[in-house]
């Protein structure tokens, strides 16, 4: 029975952990890109950058570029990736876009760089273009012919429906929103003022938050806050009106609407504030962040009475229906994360991770997919390892592998693309993480950077040819 509840628990830790310290900055203002993206966007517009028939220059760099602004993880592209999809995005264009915001955003890099070195920041973004970009293109080729039928009915942009001024400015205020919440830069971090709050009971509060979620950074627990359980609540109760508020929103708008959008506007405010327990109650502090979440999220008011009740009401509805499709496996996923943590001990990794072999390379992988961190953290958890031992061969393909694959997002990409897809998505990421890692370990044990450039170049050439071929054929 204390093995049930250790696990049990370990389950639940995960999953409020995560709620708590990753969803409401980053996941909330994705799903609401992603339904802007599915209701506003023009097709064509999609179609045009995009699409199966726009220039590989221009849809690879594209999908590259717009991954690179978006600090995200493997959860929270989830969103924005069906959101394209579903639009007309071709297959590889989307998953460049799928690898390379989590991999190699530019808050990801700036924190390799600072926390592990320039080197290592240099290689994760060098592996993560190049092999974000031939991934892509390696789908595309394998399921050219299902990718034909997806598409059957789009029409190529010709001069048809572009994104409006207003559609761009509404799509940059949640974009804005979103980095607004998620880069962690000096003056977002600027304490514009503080206050405390009187409540002797706050300190027992957190004592017992701490004793059932505590935190182990050895294994990536990072414990419950009160200002957390908070937010674990309010989310709650956003659910509980957008069922209905939003849900039902097609048609046509409700009394739970406007509580269910001023819920989430009050939550984002909440979640970008300061809030500390302290020995005589509770310290709140407003920084540049609370003040930028405040001011983009009251900028989407104005912009969104542009537009006729109809548009409103499908962005919203576009909104919940990502929320429905992704959460559930958001939510599953994560406390399978928790449970497998009690069996799997990082030890066994750090064992077998020494050196730069093949064996540490697919162990890299492995503990990256089942030992899987939010956004960011994954770079101080290296950081251990590193310190513990762990060659950096090993180090790059956990690195190139944990932003990319975890359980709930795997679970979530084989409900957008089908189950196939994911899974030969899964084996790409994997093989080409190992590969990143292998390279990358020879050039620190002192492998000329001439042959192992060779050895790439000689990869990729066999690569592209061996696409040409299966292209060629096809065509044929």
């Amino acid at each position: 029975m204390d093995w049930l509840i250790t696990v049990v628990q370990s389950g639940l830790a995960s999953l409020a952990s995560y709620l708590a310290a990753h969803v409401l900055l980053c996941l909330v203002p994705a799903f609401f890109i992603a339904g802007g993206l599915s209701a506003l966007v023009p097709q064509q517009s999609i179609i045009r950058y995009l699409g199966p028939d726009a220039p590989k220059w221009m849809s690879y760099s594209a999908a590259a570029g717009a991954g690179s602004l978006l600090a995200v993880c493997s959860c929270t592209i989830q969103p924005l990736f069906a959101g394209i999809y579903k639009k007309g995005a071709g297959l590889g264009p989307a998953i460049t876009f799928l690898f390379f915001a989590p991999a190699a955003n530019i808050l990801a890099l700036s924190y390799t760089g600072v926390a592990l070195g320039a080197d290592f920041a240099i290689a994760r973004i060098l592996l993560a273009l190049s092999f974000g970009i031939g991934i892509g293109m390696i789908m595309a080729v394998l399921f050219r012919t299902s990718e034909v039928a997806r598409l059957a009915d789009s029409q190529t942009f010709a001069g048809g429906e572009g994104v409006s001024r207003k559609v761009l400015f509404f799509l940059g205020t949640l974009v804005a929103l979103l980095i607004a919440g998620t880069l962690k830069l000096d003056f977002l971090k600027a304490v514009v003022f503080s206050t405390a709050l009187a409540w002797p009971g706050a300190a027992g509060v957190q004592q017992l938050l701490d004793s059932w979620v505590p935190v182990n950074a050895a294994t990536g627990a990072e414990g419950l806050s009160l200002q957390g359980a908070l937010l674990i609540a309010l989310l709650a109760v956003i659910g509980a009106t957008a069922w209905q508020g939003l849900g039902k929103v097609d048609a046509g708008f409700n009394r739970l609407t406007p509580i269910a959008l001023g819920l989430v506007v009050a939550t984002l405010v909440f979640a970008a504030m300061g809030v500390q327990v302290t020995a005589d109650g509770i310290s709140l502090t407003v920084t540049g962040r609370t003040l930028a979440v405040i001011v983009t999220s009251l900028a989407l008011l104005p912009q969104a009475r542009r537009f006729d009740a109809w548009d409103v009401q499908q962005w919203l509805w576009e909104t919940w229906r990502f929320v429905k499709m992704i959460f559930p496996l958001l939510v599953v996923g994560v406390f399978l994360v928790g449970v497998i943590r009690v069996f799997i001990q990082p030890e066994w990794i750090q064992a077998v991770a020494g050196s730069n072999t093949l064996l540490a390379n697919l162990a890299g992988v492995v503990f990256g997919v089942f030992m899987y961190f939010p956004t960011l953290v994954e770079v101080p958890i290296a950081k251990m390892f590193l310190s513990l031992g762990m060659h950096p061969g090993p180090l790059i393909a956990y690195l190139m592998a944990d932003p990319e694959l975890s359980l709930q997002s795997i679970l979530i990409t084989s409900a957008i693309i089908g189950k196939l897809r994911a899974w030969t998505y899964v084996g790409l990421v994997a093989l080409f993480s190992t590969l990143a890692g292998l390279t990358y370990g020879a050039w620190v044990d002192g492998t000329s950077a001439l042959l192992l450039g060779v050895a790439v170049a000689a990869f990729i050439l066999l690569l592209s040819s061996a696409l040409h071929v299966i292209e060629t054929r096809r065509k044929a």
